[in-house]
C-alpha cells in the first residue's frame, strides 16, 4: 500500500499507465494496466500484492507506445530468478542496443527502451551487481531506474543525473526511493539524500550499500524538472522547486515596470502559480485567480497526442470572468512548447473580456527537441524554433511576449549546471541515431 500511496503523489509524471511489482523472497508478483492509478488499482487487486519490497511506476511514453506491453514494471523470469525494473528517462542509444541484442538472440515483447535494461542484465555475467554495472556502462542518455529481485532492491541513476532520484526512510526504518521527494511525505517518510549521478545503491535486509558504475560523473539535472515536471513541494538536489519557480517569476518582473501596462497577474494552474507569486511580489501587482482548473483532469503537456492535448485544455481550464473582464493581464506560464495550449488559454481570457494579455514565460525559448525523456522529438513541433518572438506573440493572440533567459534560469536554480539542451541545443550526451532526426528538423 505504501507504494500505491507514493505513486498517487507522482501521478502528475505520467497518466498513460500504472503498475506495481512486489517481491516476497520466492517470487515477484506484478499488476499493471493502462490509465490512471485509480483506474488500474482497487482494493481487490491490491490485496494480493504482498511482499517485503515493492516498486511502482506511472507511465509517460517518450519511447515506445502506450500498449500494455510497455507499461511498467517490466518483469523477466529465468532459472536464476525474477527481476523487475521501472525506468524514468530515455536511452538515446536504444535503437543501436536493441539491434545488437536481437542479433544475439534476444526477443522483445514491447517497443519501450526500458526493456533493453532487462535484456542487458539477463545477458551479463557475474553477480547481479556486476551485471547491472556492465549494463549501465552500455547505456547513454537519461535514466533513473529501480531493479527489484526476490530479495533485494537496486536504485540507479545515470552518470549525468539528468533525471532525479531520491532516497527516503520511513519512521519504522524502511527504505524508499522516489523520483520526487513529494512522495515521501505521503507515506510519512523522511528525505535522506539524492542518489548521486553514476551511483548504484543496493538495499538489502541489512542496510544500504553504495557503488558507482563509473567515475566520469557530473550533475546535469534536467532544467524542465524545475520548470514543469516536478511538484512545487518537491526538493531536487537541495533546491525547492517552489523557490526556484518563484525566483524565476521575480526575475521576469525585474525586467520591466509592470504597472505601466497591467492591472493584475494571473498564473496558469498549477505549475506556473509559484512563478506568478514571485512576479506579483516583485512587481507589486495583485495576483488574481483569473483561471480556474478542473481538479479532475490531468496534465495536458504529457498527453500522447495533440488532439488529446487540445481537448484537455478545454476540459481543464475556465476563465474567471468577474476577475479578468476589462483588466490588463500579465499571464504567467511555465513554458511554451508547441504553443497550442497558450493560444487556447489566451482565447479563453479574451472571450471572458480581458482588455490586454501580456504573456511572460518563466523559462527560456524552447528551440530544440529533448531526447532525454520529454516528448518533443522534432524542431517542427516547437513554436520558438519556428517563429521569432514577435511573430509568435501575434500567432498566440497576445499583446506582448517575453521569456526568461538561460542565464536567468541558471541564477534562479542557484547557479548550478543543468541540462538546458532544449533551449541551447548543447546536448549532454552523444545522440546516436537521434542526431539524424535533429539534422533533418
Amino acid at each position: 500500500m505504501l507504494t500505491y500511496f507514493g505513486l498517487h503523489a507522482l501521478q502528475h509524471r505520467g497518466q498513460e499507465g500504472a503498475g506495481i511489482a512486489c517481491a516476497d523472497d520466492r517470487d515477484i508478483v506484478c499488476r499493471k494496466g493502462c490509465g490512471l492509478l485509480t483506474e488500474v488499482f482497487h482494493s481487490g487487486n491490491l490485496e494480493d500484492l504482498q511482499g517485503h519490497s515493492c516498486i511502482g511506476h506511472v507511465r509517460y511514453a517518450t519511447a515506445g507506445g502506450s500498449e500494455l506491453e510497455n507499461v511498467q514494471p517490466l518483469v523477466a523470469r529465468s532459472f536464476l530468478g525474477s527481476v523487475a525494473v521501472v525506468h524514468n528517462g530515455q536511452i538515446v542509444n536504444a535503437p543501436e542496443l536493441r539491434r545488437e541484442l536481437e542479433e544475439r538472440g534476444s526477443i522483445f515483447r514491447g517497443t519501450s527502451d526500458s526493456e533493453i535494461i532487462l535484456h542487458l542484465i539477463q545477458g551479463g555475467s557475474g553477480s547481479l551487481l556486476e551485471k547491472i554495472t556492465a549494463a549501465c556502462r552500455c547505456l547513454e542518455g537519461a535514466f533513473s531506474f529501480l531493479i527489484l529481485t526476490e530479495k533485494n532492491l537496486y536504485a540507479i541513476r545515470d552518470k549525468y543525473g539528468i533525471r532525479p532520484l531520491s532516497i527516503g526512510r520511513t519512521s519504522s526504518g524502511n527504505w524508499c526511493v522516489s523520483s520526487e521527494t513529494c512522495a515521501f511525505s505521503v507515506i510519512n517518510a523522511s528525505f535522506v539524500r539524492d542518489v548521486e549521478p553514476g551511483e548504484i545503491v543496493k538495499f538489502t535486509q541489512s542496510g544500504a550499500e553504495s557503488h558507482f558504475y563509473t567515475e566520469d560523473c557530473d550533475h546535469r539535472l534536467c532544467s524542465m524538472e524545475y520548470i514543469y515536471f516536478s511538484r512545487p513541494d518537491s526538493t531536487l538536489e537541495g533546491r525547492s522547486v517552489h523557490a526556484v519557480r518563484k525566483e524565476s517569476g521575480r526575475m521576469l518582473a525585474r525586467q520591466e515596470n509592470a504597472h505601466e501596462f497591467a492591472d493584475i497577474v494571473v498564473g496558469v494552474p498549477d505549475s506556473s502559480l509559484s512563478a506568478a507569486m514571485g512576479y506579483s511580489e516583485e512587481s507589486g501587482l495583485p495576483q488574481e485567480m483569473g483561471l480556474i482548473k478542473n481538479k479532475y483532469t490531468g496534465r495536458t503537456f504529457i498527453q500522447p497526442t495533440q488532439k488529446l492535448r487540445d481537448l484537455g485544455v478545454q476540459m481543464k481550464l475556465s476563465a474567471n470572468q468577474p476577475v479578468v473582464k476589462g483588466k490588463r493581464i500579465v499571464l504567467i506560464d511555465d513554458s511554451i512548447v508547441r504553443g497550442t495550449t497558450s493560444r487556447r488559454i489566451i482565447s479563453l481570457l479574451r472571450t471572458a473580456g480581458a482588455k490586454e494579455i501580456h504573456v511572460r514565460i518563466a523559462a527560456p525559448e524552447m528551440k530544440y527537441p529533448c531526447f532525454y525523456g520529454v516528448d518533443t522529438s522534432t524542431r517542427r513541433e516547437l513554436a520558438s524554433a519556428n517563429y521569432p518572438t514577435e511573430e509568435l506573440c501575434r500567432k498566440l493572440g497576445a499583446d506582448s511576449l517575453r521569456f526568461l533567459t538561460e542565464e536567468q534560469l541558471r541564477t534562479a536554480c542557484g547557479g548550478a549546471h543543468f541540462c538546458q539542451a532544449c533551449f541551447s541545443g548543447n546536448y549532454v550526451t552523444p545522440l546516436y541515431s537521434y542526431k539524424k532526426a535533429l539534422e533533418k528538423a
